[in-house]
């Protein structure tokens, strides 16, 4: 449903008061709100974010805990569409200080924000249900294949051919793949295998190679919070940390 112009104006209005009743860290940072590391994030997309007992949790709020423990604030997980993260809008527009949701660096996506350092390496896949004529990436041309909307994933599917159907969440395209309302589904391996889990009739099929990485980002013009967090995340490498929720969350052992 597209919004009327009052709302769009009255949206505006209320992102532009978010911005403007933020506070400040002891270290000097602006925040969008006072004591608290504002983090947009869009769930379900386990294991990077996913919600249990009614929190948003999994290795993207971790990590944003992290950071805000670091700058001596609480975070707060804030959901929103995809489209608006990937977009940078969710950042310019002051929806959240910090974007932590699976998102896998591109050049497209480095013109509207800063990525933090990765801190998980990724490949694309394709899953399928079993019985599937799909056998790989080369038989995804004219089949009906499901992606989430404004990821790398969708922009492979397109390249090779493939009908999309762009789902808003991964719970969704989960249930697409189930009923049958698509042949296949790609996406990152780290989300397609968490899938796998709760479905033993899916499998996935190929593994393609893409040497993408995941990490966060922060708007365009707020090096300092970048600087923060890259110390961050710097630290939870050396020390292990990191790789514990690599671990605990990908079943990766370093």
């Amino acid at each position: 449903m597209k919004k009327a112009p009052f709302a769009l104006a009255a949206a505006a209005l209320m992102l532009t008061a978010c911005g403007t009743s933020g506070g400040t860290t002891e270290s000097g940072i602006s925040l969008i709100a006072e004591g608290k590391l504002t983090v947009c994030t869009n769930p379900p997309y386990a294991p990077f974010e996913y919600e249990e007992n009614g929190k948003i949790v999994g290795l993207d709020a971790d990590i944003a805990a992290a950071i805000a423990e670091d700058l001596g604030v609480t975070s707060e997980m804030f959901s929103t569409s995809f489209e608006g993260i990937q977009s940078g809008v969710a950042l310019s527009s002051g929806q959240c200080d910090l974007a932590l949701s699976g998102i896998t660096i591109t050049e497209e996506r480095k013109s509207v924000m800063n990525f933090t350092e990765a801190y998980v390496d990724d490949n694309l896949a394709v899953l399928v249900p079993s019985g599937s004529s799909i056998t790989g990436a080369a038989d995804l041309s004219g089949a009906k294949v499901g992606v989430q909307q404004a990821t790398s994933g969708e922009k492979y599917a397109q390249d090779a051919g493939a009908n999309t159907l762009q789902y808003e969440d991964n719970g969704l395209l989960l249930q697409a793949v189930q009923t049958g309302q698509v042949d296949a589904v790609v996406g990152n391996i780290t989300v397609l295998s968490e899938m796998l889990t709760s479905d033993e009739t899916l499998t996935v099929v190929e593994e393609i190679e893409t040497g993408e990485q995941i990490a966060g980002a922060v708007a365009t013009e707020n090096s300092a919070l970048l600087e923060a967090a890259n110390k961050t995340l710097a630290a939870m490498e050396e020390d292990g940390r990191m790789a514990d929720l690599r671990e605990k969350y990908l079943g990766i052992s370093e």
